[in-house]
């Protein structure tokens, strides 16, 4: 690609639009990530906004990649022994509103070598609110879905009593005036002053245990990524207390397992090799600050050989599951960003809300959606993940970068929730099995475990469209399928730029979104 070539991809057309903006005025890839970041925050609200969390990692022309770790912990308040003797750890609600990260991230990122003004990347995102925007499918959706009983996200998304639906018009003045004073004032707008205050005050008075010291004093954090081989390459992710080593983990289980054809006549194996691996998150994934992390755990030789062994005896039976069609349909929880340019600069960005509108509490006076990442929490004494003050919660979001023989071949992202390296994997897979960008993140797929509360983790959700030779497989696997139709959102929106034979990027179809490539 040629010296002004770059890359983009994202879940909703305008985003894509405002990273390609900064990049024809002058921008690199971390110019165009903020800015198309900042737009998601007001046109797809339900995956990510202002009060929700933010994992990236950066790659410099040097070579260097840097994780960024913006998800934030619970409140000096959190009481699990108060929570497990009423009535459990809520799904949404004050009580799971941990202190929203996002905007320090984005700060930290800007830092790492932006190369545009920092109000530059908020500016695009400041018109969306102002001006508003036509209300894509997939929030129309997600706000037919939602419950609006708090008065804050009723009056943004249901105005006078009626929910806002496709095509329809959505302006955010609030939240407007709230990224202008971001835009003026930097992060400190948002975890200091008025602004934290009412939002410290909004969730206190929700029932919730967040206070405006515990806003003041965050600190995202920024390290060393984690990573592993797979075949050719070497894949990269966020370290705990990100989910990102359940990538690392199935990629080598299945290059210890010799699997050839993983998306075919070996998929049987690699969803029970996914379904364990949920098993470790389950049992093992926290805040490092508070539990080490022990990578032999994980990604050990003999736990991974352990994982093939069984992987194996599961995905070798006679017993043909019954397929039934699923009714359910998901609405939002995380939005991915990648962006690539030909000086070297790369980025993998996700940042989300957890569940659809998050903790469906939208501070009125700021406009700000609060995030439910605290449902995530175990109520259990001695648990890696046990709500503790000052914890993080274990975490979905995985920005993935993948490099071959020192230079980037790839950098992926997606939504999915609890599946984001189940979806990871088989784009990845696919794209080094010479799938287009395109192709890849299109491609149908499936997703094993359970996705609902109460659900059984011996699911599978096979999309309409899989080959015949994986149906085949995965009926083989101690699994009960599901039949889901083709572009549906259990399936996530997979985003991804690959470098390798100069093929691009692609935006899942499944999302709203859009890729573009310039070449200079």
């Amino acid at each position: 690609m040629a010296r002004s070539a770059y890359a983009v991809a994202t879940p909703h057309r305008p985003a894509t639009d405002a990273a390609v903006a900064a990049f024809e005025r002058g921008g690199n890839a971390l110019d165009a990530a903020l800015a198309a970041a900042a737009v998601l925050t007001v046109t797809y609200p339900h995956n990510c906004a202002l009060g929700g969390d933010l994992f990236a990692l950066v790659r410099s022309p040097g070579g260097e990649t840097v994780s960024v770790n913006a998800s934030g912990p619970a409140g000096s308040g959190a009481d699990r022994q108060a929570l497990r003797a009423t009535r459990g750890m809520p799904i949404t609600g004050a009580q799971t509103v941990t202190v929203p990260g996002l905007v320090a991230g984005w700060e930290r990122i800007h830092g790492l070598g932006a190369r545009r003004a920092w109000a530059d990347a908020i500016e695009p995102a400041i018109e969306y609110a102002e001006s508003g925007f036509t209300v894509p499918p997939g929030l129309a959706d997600a706000i037919a879905e939602a419950t609006m009983s708090d008065r804050g996200m009723a009056d943004v998304f249901a105005p006078r009593g009626r929910r806002l639906g496709a095509g329809e018009r959505l302006h955010q003045p609030a939240l407007a005036r709230t990224l202008g004073a971001i835009a003026a004032d930097g992060a400190a707008a948002f975890y200091e002053g008025p602004i934290a205050r009412r939002i410290a005050d909004c969730i206190l008075a929700a029932g919730g245990n967040l206070t405006a010291a515990d806003l003041r004093e965050y600190v995202p954090e920024t390290g060393t990524p984690l990573g592993g081989p797979f075949r050719d390459v070497h894949v990269l992710t966020s370290p705990p207390n990100s989910s990102g080593v359940l990538v690392l983990q199935a990629l080598a289980a299945l290059d210890a397992a010799g699997l050839a054809d993983p998306l075919g006549d070996d998929a049987g194996a690699l969803a029970e090799i996914l379904r364990l691996g949920d098993h470790d998150r389950t049992r093992l994934l926290g805040d490092p600050r508070h539990v080490p992390f022990d990578r032999d755990a994980w990604l050990g030789e003999a736990h991974v050989a352990e994982l093939v062994a069984e992987a194996r005896l599961a995905s070798t039976g006679d017993r043909l599951a019954t397929s039934v069609q699923a009714n359910a349909t998901p609405n939002g929880d995380t939005a991915a960003v990648v962006t690539w340019d030909a000086d070297g600069w790369a980025v993998s960005l996700v940042q989300s809300l957890f569940h659809s509108f998050g903790a469906q509490i939208l501070e009125p006076s700021t406009g700000v959606l609060l995030h439910n990442r605290g449902a995530g929490f175990s109520l259990e004494d001695g648990h890696p993940n046990a709500l503790t003050p000052g914890r993080r919660p274990a975490h979905t979001l995985m920005p993935i970068m993948v490099e071959q023989d020192g230079q980037l071949a790839g950098v992926l992202g997606t939504m999915g929730g609890k599946v984001h390296a189940q979806i990871h994997v088989q784009v990845l897979v696919g794209l080094l099995a010479g799938r287009s960008p395109q192709d890849a993140v299109d491609a149908p797929r499936w997703i094993v475990g359970g996705m609902e509360l109460g659900e059984r983790d011996d699911m599978i959700r096979i999309e309409d469209g899989c080959a015949g030779s994986a149906r085949h497989a995965l009926s083989r696997a101690s699994l009960r399928a599901l039949a889901l139709p083709r572009g549906s959102e259990w399936l996530g929106h997979a985003q991804a730029i690959w470098l390798r034979g100069d093929r691009g990027a692609g935006s899942d179809f499944r999302a709203d979104g859009a890729a573009a490539v310039g070449r200079g």
